[in-house]
């Protein structure tokens, strides 16, 4: 993989030093956020991210990362390879400085990158701290060079170990046990998002994964770019046009690329990045885009006679309606608010992004006039939908539907005042209702029974929605409003747990309403108050039927009774495991029962198997990737049967035991 090299542009004067090492290990999460499962990866973010960086500066072409069978990872790159001459600064070769030295690298004004995602320059010498060991060898000027490190210090030299053609720099790190004590197991699926996002927004770069474990490899090219990114996001999605606008502009020394396209959806999809660092909480470059597209769309529509003299001007939240875009700015000097990047704060790059958004959108208007009446007519629903919801929501409020001193008539709800102890119980049907109100602790348990299926919310609109009996007992219960009258401050539960039968009905219940919270209610999902329930699949009865033993799985009902065989077989004879009936008997019980639904059981069987604190199972819902969640409820709920019917069957070999 030999490509470009230059020692000009790219030396030891260039690498700045401005402090030592020592904190790191001391706080780690200072520096990568945590020492979980997303601190671990960040490591391979930092090393990723710089070899990005080196294709983003135009000299690398390839990045590859390997998940080792021993535990550690490789990552790979074509680029110019990391300075190897003595820093004048350290006396240390410049490799070590790199790995050893806090905010030592190419990014503070020494030229080495002209456009970077790493603000902070931390990367590589935390990773290093916070590795039991790091191997890194370097392509460079014809030779391999290579050194060694236990815990970020150096076990050697840099010393020459072989010649090459090729440039690029190879770093192997295995994560600190003592640091990362929850695991140091990468996840293949995680890093291959990362990889995937990176090709989007690098055009020409090939990324790959491979994972000697399993075999798996898998890699990157879109010579689309971000046009490939908006199209993969809109899969699924009825689209107002196959067409995609793209613009690609420098504007001083700031590089403003967007893709942007409309689909039949209610919700926005926009995603904003800074040198190749997603910024989720947006920024002055999304700041000037919603500007210049609200004031575009406005112009072209009172321009056209599509927005009449009387009729007030379309709100930008009208304009974005089904919109998928990315905006994707390139500057020398990014300034982010806080060590994690999520929001861009360089004031001139709102007016870099509002000048060229407006001028080439307003051009491609122009020349698309289909699209464009397509686009302004979708605006213009929105915003008769938009009003009929307010007139829903001011006449539900005005009518004190929504207020939180009268609450829903269904609801049971608990004796106890503090959130931080009570819990509501999302139940399906009025029967299982029946036994969870009569088994439920009283004190901090609640009840909200939910007749029949709730409404699909990924097809409907908030006018809709508050038309609907079950939606809007479920708002009020909450106590939080909805919409732009959401405030988690009003929740009135800690824990909201969805209770359905373990059955496709139960499971299509469960999916709609945690659509709602996706949709609507995210920051639930997001501080960890929303729950679902898990009861039992089977009851085991033994003798005398005063004692029950219950499994809550196919898996723990065989290990159950494979247990049970194996404490009594020194009292009994049978071998003959390979009956089911036989099986249940050698095991010591007479009957085995498989619940179709909640109200199979009595109140004090559901408070018991799936209540109790003390012994029921619950799943914590998270939204560990958004934008995978967003695809996913758009395939299960959106309007493309095709789509789910192949979600659903590619995913039937892992279903062992389905009711119908």
């Amino acid at each position: 993989m030999a490509n470009k090299s230059s020692k000009s542009d790219y030396s030891a004067e260039q690498i700045t030093v401005l402090e030592g090492l020592e904190p790191v290990r001391k706080r780690p999460g200072m520096y990568i956020g945590g020492t979980g499962a997303e601190g671990l990866h960040h490591l391979v973010w930092e090393i990723v991210d710089n070899a990005i960086d080196e294709a983003l500066a135009g000299y690398a072409k390839n990045v590859e990362v390997t998940l080792l069978e021993d535990g550690g990872v490789r990552v790979l790159d074509d680029g110019r390879g990391i300075p190897t001459e003595i820093h004048p600064k350290t006396g240390k070769s410049t490799v070590e400085t790199v790995l050893t030295v806090l905010h030592a690298g190419g990014k503070f004004g020494g030229g080495g990158y002209k456009v970077s995602g790493g603000l902070h320059g931390v990367g590589v010498s935390v990773v290093n701290a916070l590795s039991s060991s790091l191997i890194i060898r370097v392509f460079r000027d014809g030779k391999i060079y290579k050194q060694t490190y236990q815990l970020g210090a150096p076990t050697d030299e840099l010393k020459v170990v072989g010649k090459t053609d090729r440039t690029g720099t190879e770093i192997t790190f295995y994560p600190d046990a003592s640091i990362f004590k929850e695991t140091t197991s990468f996840n293949y699926e995680t890093i291959l998002d990362r990889l995937r996002h990176a090709a989007y927004l690098t055009k020409g770069v090939n990324t790959s994964i491979s994972d000697e474990a399993t075999g798996r490899r898998y890699s990157f090219y879109f010579e689309g770019g971000i046009r490939s990114y908006v199209k993969h996001l809109n899969i699924g999605k009825e689209v107002i046009d196959e067409d995609i606008f793209y613009v690609d502009k420098t504007v001083e020394d700031t590089q403003v690329e967007i893709a942007l396209q409309y689909t039949d959806a209610f919700n926005e999809t926009i995603k904003t990045f800074a040198n190749n660092v997603l910024n989720p909480d947006g920024g002055t470059h999304l700041t000037g885009f919603r500007s210049a597209l609200t004031r575009v769309i406005n112009d072209y529509a009172r321009k056209q006679g599509l927005l009449k003299e009387k009729e007030e001007n379309l709100s930008g939240e009208d304009t974005r309606e089904g919109i998928t875009a990315i905006i994707l700015v390139k500057l020398t000097d990014p300034q982010f608010e806080g060590q994690t990047k999520n929001k861009l704060g360089n004031p001139e790059v709102r007016g870099y992004v509002e000048s060229v958004l407006g001028e080439y959108l307003n051009y491609y208007l122009e020349e698309h006039p289909s699209v464009a009446r397509k686009i302004v007519g979708k605006a213009l629903l929105a915003a008769r939908a938009r009003k009929a919801a307010r007139a829903a929501r001011e006449n539900i409020i005005r009518k004190g539907i929504l207020d939180s001193a009268s609450m829903p008539g269904k609801l049971t709800d608990c004796s106890s005042k503090d959130p931080s102890n009570s819990e509501l119980f999302l139940v399906e049907g009025d029967s299982a209702g029946g036994s969870a109100k009569s088994g439920r602790d009283s004190t901090t348990q609640a009840i909200l029974p939910l007749r029949g299926k709730v409404l699909n919310v990924e097809r409907a609109r908030l006018d809709k929605m508050l038309a609907n009996n079950e939606i809007l007992s479920l708002i009020k219960a909450l106590g939080v409003g909805i919409e732009d009258t959401f405030d988690i401050k009003g929740l009135r539960y800690e824990r909201i747990i969805i209770m359905t039968d373990a059955d496709v009905d139960g499971a299509h219940i469960s999916t709609l309403l945690m659509t709602f919270f996706f949709r609507f209610m995210k920051e639930i999902i997001d501080r960890g108050h929303l729950y679902l329930a898990k009861p039992p699949l089977y009851e085991l009865v033994k003798p005398g039927r005063k004692e029950s033993v219950y499994a809550y799985s196919d898996e723990e009902l065989n290990k159950i009774i494979d247990d049970a065989i194996k404490a009594r077989k020194k009292s009994t004879e049978s071998n003959t495991d390979e009956n089911k009936e036989e099986r249940y008997k050698l095991a010591g019980f007479i009957e085995q029962k498989r619940y179709k639904g909640l109200g199979e059981m009595d109140a004090e069987q559901l408070f018991k198997t799936t209540m109790d604190p003390q012994n029921r199972v619950l799943v914590k819902v998270r939204v560990e990737d958004a934008e995978k969640a967003d695809a996913i409820f758009n395939k299960l709920m959106g309007t493309e049967v095709e789509l789910r019917k192949s979600f659903i069957q590619s995913r039937a070999k892992f279903v062992k035991d389905l009711d119908v």
